[in-house]
């Protein structure tokens, strides 16, 4: 398919002059609007404006420019009809047959602190969306370019054929549509912030808003999903950079698959918890190991000594870059995937002949707070992040005695790894060590009980240890259970119609108790 005039029309002008260029070089006529028409003709590049095509001016303020027969015209008629090329022919219409067009920043002009209500409606881009759809529907005649990363490999397909095959013409088709599907439901999104009561007003969204658009981009296909009949892939918000886990860069190791990543983001996310030198091990996306320490090694050591049993084939999460030292214990153990925010020269030395073994290199930026979904049958929940970090004045005690401060480290040490633990969640630790854990049983007190077999098939002694548990004690059983086993100290959310009884049971046995007022149930 022969190329004879392209329309460019861009916002975005990065690599425009160039892609221009390439076009002139083979002889194929530039029509171009405003800005992007000064540009090309600074540069020396021949240039037609839209305004000599259509015989008519940019009107409105520029709100309409390529809002023409001429210009869709051109785009949309089929160049194989008789009946369209006689019927373009009679009208003074001359074919567009590329497309290169951007849009208007709305998305960055609506996170713009202070954007007032016209500028974020000026900022909705009309004749950009317009043209893509035109130029998108008649893919089998136009080649539509929405993307500057996509100018060099269109140019060089037109050196070497004259032209752009049909599978490519397809190809920025799709895409094509796909960013002008996501544009509108950035619009909408956004208009939910508008009020109209007597004049337009800008206000916060609500916390859920009325409709969520989800556009995302496959950036991953996996070996398969959480069993091998079933594939599964990695998909990414469309038009952003990959960030968080998505971004991270694999180092070393053989491919990823959806388990590893599920398991990966649960040991992350816990790992990012801690402010001091902290590793996770996590085992089908719960922690069965957590330690915060003065070194990486001495966390590493002390995370592995919860539970080593279940440690093994486990994922490990490193809020600091990996050492040698820390590698080195690593080394001894069968992992399946490390992530942390890097690998020094030592730790990379250590762990280079386990082939096997997938190395992750995290963002250095954490990846944005937002909702969380989870699909049910005909339906999606959406929910906020539970990102909330205790403070001292959310901790009510309501025992007689007060944890002492070497408690109460530890018991928020015990709090942030509970967060992470599948409900119900009993969570024993020392200062920086978790020393027992019990996750996902349908009773608590049963929670207390298999977290109380793990310390002692570890070989950890829970004497003096404190406990948290994510939800209230229904019962003073769970209590009774973790004070036969040596804790002294618990934390908990409150809440339950038999807190007395529970209070009395740690009073009883001596143990100091503390209220949150904060539930962290994870399913």
């Amino acid at each position: 398919m022969a190329i004879e005039r392209a329309l460019i029309s861009v916002y975005d002008k990065t690599g425009a002059v160039e892609f221009a260029r390439e076009l002139a070089a083979l002889h194929i006529e530039i029509v171009s609007t405003g800005g992007t028409a000064r540009l090309l003709r600074e540069a020396g590049i021949p240039v037609r404006d839209v305004a000599e095509l259509t015989g008519w001016p940019e009107m409105l303020g520029g709100r309409v420019k390529t809002l023409h027969p001429k210009v869709h015209g051109g785009i949309l008629f089929q160049r194989g009809k008789v009946e369209d090329r006689a019927e373009a022919s009679a009208h003074g219409i001359v074919p567009v047959d590329l497309v290169a067009v951007n849009l208007y920043p709305f998305s960055a002009t609506a996170a713009r602190p202070g954007v007032s209500p016209a500028e974020l409606i000026e900022n909705i881009d009309i004749g950009g969306p317009a043209m893509i759809r035109s130029a998108a529907k008649n893919f089998e005649s136009v080649v539509v370019v929405t993307d500057p990363a996509d100018y060099a490999a269109v140019a060089a397909e037109l050196h070497g054929t004259h032209g752009v095959s049909l599978a490519t013409r397809l190809a920025l088709a799709r895409k094509a549509y796909a960013r002008t599907a996501r544009y509108d439901g950035e619009i909408a999104t956004e208009l939910e912030r508008l009020a109209g009561d007597g004049a337009l007003t800008l206000h916060l969204a609500e916390r859920l808003p009325e409709r969520i658009h989800l556009s995302l981009e496959r950036r991953q296909v996996l070996r398969y999903g959480e069993n091998p009949h079933q594939s599964a892939a990695l998909y990414i918000p469309a038009g952003r950079p990959a960030e968080g886990l998505a971004g991270a860069r694999q180092i070393q190791g053989k491919e990823l698959s959806y388990n590893n990543l599920a398991d990966l983001d649960a040991a992350w996310a816990l790992a990012a918890e801690f402010e001091r030198p902290a590793s996770v091990i996590i085992k089908h996306n719960n922690p069965c190991g957590v330690g915060e320490q003065e070194s990486l090694r001495e966390a590493y050591v002390k995370a592995l000594a919860c539970d080593p049993v279940s440690a093994f084939g486990g994922v490990l999460a490193f809020n600091r870059p990996l050492d040698g030292a820390t590698a080195a214990e690593v080394g001894r153990l069968f992992a399946e995937c490390i992530a942390a925010p890097g690998y020094d020269a030592a730790a990379r030395g250590e762990l280079v002949g386990k082939k096997n073994l997938r190395l992750l290199e995290m963002p250095a930026q954490p990846a944005p707070d937002e909702f969380e979904l989870k699909r049910i049958a005909g339906g999606i929940l959406v929910q906020e992040s539970a990102r909330h970090e205790l403070t001292d004045a959310e901790i009510k005690v309501v025992t007689s005695r007060a944890p002492s401060p070497a408690e109460r480290r530890a018991l928020l040490f015990a709090w942030k790894v509970a967060k992470h633990v599948k409900s119900n969640a009993i969570v024993f630790a020392r200062e920086g060590q978790t020393t027992g854990i019990g996750a996902g049983q349908m009773s608590r007190v049963d929670s207390v009980k298999i977290a109380v077999i793990k310390a002692a098939a570890a070989g950890l002694s829970l004497e003096g240890s404190v406990v948290a548990s994510d939800a209230f004690f229904p019962f003073p059983d769970g209590v009774e259970e973790a004070g036969k086993a040596g804790a002294t100290a618990v934390i908990q959310p409150g809440g339950s119609v038999r807190d007395a009884e529970v209070i009395a049971a740690a009073e009883k046995l001596g143990m100091a108790m503390v209220f949150t007022g904060v539930r962290h149930f994870r399913h």
